[in-house]
């Protein structure tokens, strides 16, 4: 499992896991016991966000996991409703404070639009707003590295002629099936690293004819097929689960896919989600 040792830098120098562990979903009373368990298999990316509601469990678990501080690279999210500065500057306090930390290794504006307007109206000056506040705490020394989440390049455009810092990151919806390559690209042209989140689609990749005989014929599970699809594209990949098993096996993916079934794999269209379809980040709106 070679990958949990393996790093990307971002722009300002800062070091980032390739594998991280993604806790969308995982109750706060049960996140202690799942980042436990991800650092001791060795883990040290884990990414949480004020919306999944667990920040208190995720920062238990960071400080019961007995690995140092330093060695663990803890990301979350600001809520997408903020969309003003005292707002945004208040809740960034507020996640330290959940977390139980004295600093963020990453901090990601949530979404362009708040969750019940997702992609629908006009919110330029908010996110404006909301980036200077994570500026602000970033200089102070609060927050290590920040970035956005769900931004399309306009929305990037958008912050970019204002902005101190260039966002370090941006976290995407990216998995076989739905690769939105022109705007990894524009990510890569800014030096913005993009992280996959759900990179198997909420687990209805699964059940795809395609991606099921290529991972036969790579003698890997389908997760580790399309884990290991983002990591080659030059993403951080954020599989979610609180299983160790899972946790184990997702991060066994030393193997190369090869160029020829990356771009069939780049050029899969698969976005139904199923019951998953409920949530904005996959309904598209």
């Amino acid at each position: 499992m070679t990958i949990l040792t393996e790093n990307y830098t971002l722009s300002n120098g800062l070091e980032i896991p390739k594998l991280g562990l993604g806790t969308w979903f995982i109750d706060d009373d049960k996140a202690a016991d799942a980042v436990r368990a991800a650092v001791e298999i060795g883990y040290r990316n884990i990414d949480t966000a004020q919306a999944y509601g667990n920040e208190r469990g995720v920062g238990e678990g960071v400080r019961i996991s007995g690995a140092a501080r330093d060695d663990l690279f803890v990301s979350t999210k600001l809520a997408a409703e903020i969309k003003d500065y005292e707002g945004a500057a208040a809740a960034i306090d507020g996640s330290l404070a959940a977390l139980g930390l004295e600093h963020i290794d990453l901090m990601l504006i949530h979404s362009p639009q708040p969750w019940d307007d997702f992609r629908g109206g006009d919110y330029a000056d908010g996110n404006r707003q909301a980036w200077r506040a994570l500026e602000n705490a970033h200089n102070a020394g609060k927050i290590r590295a920040i970035g956005v989440s769900n931004f399309q390049q306009h929305d990037l455009e958008n912050i970019l002629p204002t902005a101190t810092v260039v966002p370090h990151v941006n976290q995407l919806l990216v998995h076989a099936g739905n690769t939105p390559s022109e705007l990894i690209a524009y990510c890569e042209g800014k030096d913005i690293l993009v992280e996959a989140y759900s990179p198997i689609a909420h687990g209805e990749i699964l059940e795809n004819p395609v991606v099921q005989a290529m991972a036969e014929k790579y003698g890997v599970t389908v997760p580790q097929l399309c884990i290991r699809y983002t990591l080659q594209l030059g993403a951080v990949s954020l599989p979610k689960t609180a299983n160790p098993e899972h946790m184990r096996s997702n991060a066994a993916v030393d193997f190369e896919i090869s160029e020829a079934d990356m771009g069939a794999l780049r050029d899969l269209h698969a976005q139904d989600y199923g019951e998953s379809s409920a949530f904005p980040v996959y309904s598209g709106k």
